[in-house]
Formats: C-alpha cells, sequence, structure tokens
C-alpha cells in the first residue's frame, strides 16, 4: 500500500471515530453501573465485579470484535451495511421463492422499525448521562440535570435543518480525545488495583452462571449496554469502507473501551461507593468539569450519528416503497449522503424530550433500552445465516456454526432484555410495532393501488395500435410519470378527457429504484420507442440514491431527444383513496388514506421544475 493509501486510511479511520463509533463509544457513561445500580444490580463484591468484567469482556470480544467487525462488514450491498442493504441481499438470494422473499422483507422492514426506538432512546441516555456529571461536582446543581439535558438536545435538533458539515470536520478529533481520555483514566485506575485483569479469564463469567444462573441471566441485559452500537457500526459502514472502520476498532476504540470499563471495575473494588457513578469518579476533581463538557460533546456526536442514521433509513424506506415521499433537504452541495428531513427531525425531538421528561435519569432509561437493538440483532444474524448458508459451492459451515453461535448469545441477551418490559422496555417494541404496521400498510395500499390502476387502465400496446390520427397533435413535450411502463398512466386519459390533445412528442416515464445502493450513471436511462413521437423512458436508480429527474433526462441528448425547459411539462396522477369493499380492513385502509395525504408531492420529491408541473387527480378505491 503506498504512504498516500495509507494516510486515506488513516484520515478515514480518524473521521469514522465519530460518526461509526459515537454510540458504542459513550456507553462507559452508563453501562457498567447499571450492572451493580440497575433494578436487578448485584452487590459490588470482588467475584461479582470480576464477573461482570468477565461477561462485558468476552460478549465485546464475540458480538462486536468477531461478529460486526470482522464478519458482518463482509456481508455489504455494493459497500453499503445496515438491516435494509443486508434485507435486500437475503432477498436475491431467495430465488424463486415468494413466500420465503415476504417472510426476509417483513423480517428486514421490522428490524428497521425497530431502528427508530434505538434512535429515541440513544439521544436521550446520552446526553442524560453526560450532564449527570454536573451532579458529581456539586448536588447544587443536580435540580439543573434536566433542564440542561433538554436544552442541548433542543439545540442539536434545531441544528440539523443547517447541516453537519461544518461541526462534522470537529467530530473526529473530538472523539479522538474522548477515547484518549478513556483510555488514560481506566489505565490509572488498573495501575492502582490490577487484580480486575484476572477477569480477562472467561472462567469467572462462568463459575458465576454455574453458580447463579439467574444473576448472570439478569446481569446479562446490563453488559448488553457495552453491544448497543454494534448495529450503528454495520450501518454506517458504507461511508468509510471496511478497513478504516477495522482500523479504528481494533487500533483504538475497543482498547480503550475495555480500559475504562476495567478502570471503572478496579474503583469499585477500592470503593464500594463509587458505584453511583464509576465513570466521573474516575477522574481527578480538576478534570471533572473540563470531563462532563467534553462527555457533552461526545453524546452530541453519538447523537448526531443516531439522528443522521435515522434520516438515512427513512430515505431508503422511501426508496423501497415503504414510506410515502416526505420532504427532503439536501444539506450539503458536494457530499449527496448529508440530508434533513424535516417530519422526522421533529418527530423524533418530540419524542426524545418526553423521553427525559418521563424517565428523568439514564438508570431510569436504561431500562427501556436494550430490547430493540438486540431483536434487531438477532434478525441481522438470521439474515446472514440464510445468505450464507444460499451461497454456491460449498455451504461454510465454519461461518454457518459461527453465525449460530452469534445467534443462541443474541437469543440469551434478548431474554435477558425482556426483564426491562414493566420498567420501560415496553416503550421501543411499542414504536417498532407501530412503525412497522405503517410500514407494511403503505407497502401493501401502494401494491392494491397499483392493482386497481391495472384493471381501469388500458395496456399501452392496445393504445399505441389504436391510436386515432384526428387527435390533434399541439407542440412541445409532455412527459408522463407512470408506475408500470406496460399501461398506460391515467394522467394520460385525464388530459385527453379534458383537452382532446397529444403532445407532439409524448415520453412515458417509468423510475425504479433497484435493491442495490448505487447505479452507476451510464447505466440510469432506457429508452424504447413506441410509434411517431412516443417513447418508453426508464429511470434506475439505488436506494442510496437521490432521484433527481431533469437531470437523469439530460442523458437523452445522446439518443437525439432534448427537452427544452418552457415547452416540456411533466403530467403526474395524484391519488385519493376511499375505502370499499375487501383490500384492507377499514382502519389500514384509513391509515393509508392519510399517510397518502402526508406525502409529498412529485414535483418537488423527483426534483421537477414546479413550474413545469400539472398534476391531475384520480380516485381509487380499496
Amino acid at each position: 500500500m503506498s504512504k498516500q493509501q495509507q494516510a486515506s486510511t488513516g484520515v478515514l479511520a480518524l473521521t469514522a471515530l465519530g460518526i461509526v463509533y459515537g454510540d458504542i463509544g459513550t456507553s462507559p457513561l452508563y453501562a457498567f453501573k447499571e450492572a451493580f445500580a440497575g433494578t436487578h444490580g448485584l452487590t459490588p463484591t470482588e467475584p461479582n465485579v470480576l464477573a461482570t468484567l468477565s461477561a462485558l469482556f468476552w460478549a465485546m470480544s464475540l458480538i462486536i470484535s468477531i461478529k460486526y467487525v470482522w464478519v458482518m462488514l463482509k456481508f455489504d450491498n455494493e459497500g453499503e451495511g445496515g438491516v435494509l442493504a443486508l434485507t435486500a441481499l437475503a432477498n436475491r438470494s431467495a430465488v424463486g421463492s415468494t413466500r420465503l422473499k415476504l417472510l426476509i422483507v417483513t423480517a428486514g422492514i421490522f428490524a428497521a422499525a425497530l431502528f427508530y426506538g434505538d434512535a429515541l432512546i440513544t439521544p436521550a441516555i446520552s446526553v442524560l448521562s453526560a450532564v449527570e456529571g454536573i451532579s458529581i461536582i456539586t448536588p447544587a446543581f443536580e435540580k439543573y440535570v434536566i433542564p440542561i439535558t433538554v436544552g442541548v438536545l433542543a439545540g442539536l435538533f434545531f441544528m440539523q435543518r443547517h447541516g453537519t458539515s461544518t461541526m462534522g470536520k470537529l467530530f473526529g478529533p473530538i472523539t479522538l480525545i474522548w477515547f484518549a481520555s478513556l483510555s488514560i483514566l481506566g489505565a490509572i485506575s488498573i495501575a492502582q488495583n490490577p487484580v480486575v485483569l484476572n477477569a480477562i479469564n472467561p472462567m469467572y463469567a462462568v463459575n458465576f452462571a454455574l453458580e447463579h444462573p439467574t444473576g448472570m441471566f439478569l446481569l446479562l441485559s446490563a453488559v448488553f449496554l457495552t453491544l448497543t452500537g454494534g448495529e450503528a457500526l454495520y450501518a454506517d459502514m458504507g461511508h468509510f469502507g471496511a478497513k478504516p472502520v477495522r482500523l479504528a476498532w481494533y487500533g483504538l476504540v475497543c482498547p480503550s473501551l475495555l480500559l475504562n470499563y476495567f478502570g471503572q471495575g478496579a474503583l469499585v473494588l477500592r470503593s464500594a461507593d463509587a458505584i453511583q457513578n464509576p465513570f466521573y469518579l474516575l477522574a481527578p476533581d480538576w478534570f471533572l468539569l473540563p470531563l462532563v463538557a467534553l462527555a457533552t460533546a461526545a453524546t452530541v456526536i453519538a447523537s448526531q450519528a443516531t439522528i443522521s442514521g435515522a434520516y438515512s433509513i427513512t430515505l431508503q424506506a422511501m426508496r423501497m416503497g415503504y414510506l410515502p415521499r416526505l420532504f427532503i433537504q439536501h444539506t450539503s452541495d458536494s457530499q449527496r449522503g448529508q440530508i434533513y428531513i424535516p417530519a422526522v427531525n421533529w418527530m423524533m425531538l418530540f419524542g426524545v424530550i418526553i423521553l427525559v421528561l418521563e424517565f428523568g435519569s439514564s438508570g431510569a432509561l436504561a431500562g427501556a433500552y436494550g430490547i430493540a437493538v438486540s431483536c434487531t440483532m438477532i434478525i441481522t444474524t438470521l439474515l446472514t445465516i440464510f445468505i450464507t448458508f444460499m451461497m454456491p459451492g460449498r455451504k461454510h459451515l465454519l461461518a454457518l456454526l459461527g453465525l449460530t453461535v452469534f445467534a443462541l448469545l443474541e437469543v440469551m441477551f434478548f431474554g435477558s432484555n425482556l426483564t426491562k418490559i414493566a420498567s420501560g422496555g415496553w416503550m421501543p417494541l411499542l414504536l417498532g410495532v407501530c412503525l412497522f404496521v405503517m410500514l407494511s400498510t403503505w407497502k401493501r395500499g401502494s401494491t392494491l393501488v397499483a392493482e386497481q390502476r391495472r384493471k381501469l387502465d388500458i395496456p399501452m400496446a392496445q393504445f399505441i395500435s389504436g391510436e386515432q390520427p384526428d387527435v390533434p397533435r399541439v407542440p412541445g413535450t409532455a412527459v408522463y410519470l407512470t408506475a408500470d411502463p406496460s399501461f398506460v398512466p391515467s394522467a394520460l386519459f385525464h388530459n385527453l378527457k379534458h383537452f382532446k390533445v397529444l403532445h407532439e412528442r409524448t415520453l412515458f416515464l417509468h423510475v425504479v429504484t433497484l435493491d442495490v445502493p448505487y447505479v452507476e450513471p451510464e447505466q440510469r436511462l432506457t429508452i424504447t420507442k413506441l410509434s411517431t413521437g412516443m417513447y418508453n423512458v426508464g429511470l434506475q436508480f439505488g436506494f442510496r440514491q437521490e432521484v433527481d429527474i431533469p437531470l437523469a433526462l439530460s442523458g437523452l441528448k445522446t439518443h437525439g431527444i432534448e427537452l427544452e425547459g418552457m415547452s416540456t411539462t411533466f403530467f403526474v396522477a395524484r391519488s385519493s383513496v376511499v375505502d370499499g369493499p375487501g383490500g384492507m380492513a377499514s382502519w389500514r385502509c384509513a391509515l393509508f388514506s392519510w399517510m397518502t395525504r402526508q406525502s409529498e408531492g412529485a414535483a418537488s420529491f423527483f426534483n421537477l421544475p414546479a413550474n413545469q408541473v400539472v398534476e391531475l387527480g384520480t380516485m381509487v378505491v380499496l
């Protein structure tokens, strides 16, 4: 590898610290404490501390270091990761089985819905746990914890519409200082009580499990808090590639986290009272205030990564047909992936503030954290097992065996997290179920609308062969957006009905979102001549790409067709849905109708020039 490539990898690894590892990197603020201060907390004795550290060390080694950083980064969809990219990959592997494809997509969409629960809790618990450090400086500050937390979170969400490119340049360096501080504080504490290093021996966890099986089962829910950034790690791999992500983890993040966790354990062995907040009590008094500021900055970065992830997964869901079109603002002229979705932003802000006010402390929020993530992890592993099993040639028995072990461990973590349902764990599950109902309702409703239109619309071949020569032709170009190029779009019928003319050049435009992240520009456009002046035009985009129709149609010049701005009109149909017999239940029909009304118009969604768009309404009975 050249020096330039090495430097590039190093820069990407530094940048990845804030985006990829922001979530898991702030877990030391609350994770270790919850093993002893949680609802089912252990007594902070030496055997219990060593057993907790042993379970924590091996959980991170197996689930994060091996499964996610080593194995999962190999299962990319054209360089992209995350549960939706993995779902698309598994769907392609399920050749010829409609029922299996439906099961795969259902599981993937449910996992994506659960992600939103995690996306709400992460900012709330991270920022709250950081700001709680001011009460360690002096108890008089405790009454300011909630107001400061709400203020920080509100500022973060209000900042989203301006983009994060400027602040993003600081993410890597700030997170580097954060991990360096974790390492130093942990190493100093370990040096004072090196007996905690014995916890690397897995027998401490094994013996504790044999002697106290119920205690170990409950302990797993606290240990799992150290793993909650694993899914975000996999989802964000597409921004940087596998190599920088691995370099950052093995070279800095993993050692820093383990040093800090073991340092907290050493502190608790020296003073059991330190369990009230072992992270901040690691620091000397003079460093407490700077550490609170640094921790708050780190949690803001972690929250930003989660918010950006929520935007990204919303965009992917829209592209794949599971959400209506929502307004998307691109906040960077140079990086297309930087987007802002107002509807998602304000709903998340509302939800996060409700969580902070309702739960009031990071300890209480920890009771709600983990269930959604552990369920998503299981789905990710099962999809990966399926893809591995379907690979041609050898069945990759070693990989299947390893993935099965991961699945069993994650089932145990999920079972342990189920004990949190009464203390708040119901919230992310309920949110996930509600979002899954919405996603599946939109997909089902859209499918039924398309079927209804096909029953009413005339096949394109019949229309072309039966075209009436006496229909007047007017100058200009008409572009009709159609969901199915084999049928005449309803907007054309309305145009003929009301204006009784055809344009001298008519394009039937069909936009397809493929189950790959990106489509190269040279593969974007296809054109078929139907008759004199009539063409079928197809545009293909990846599910992570912005659909810009005017830009894509500029490629028509190579086919001898040039669209002049003021003589080109885009015709789109906008459906109104009413309840009818069959199809969907009345409540789902009402939900679909409401979602339809929230959908953004085609003009802005497809970047069409607003003064060249004509919308024609149609009514569909479901």
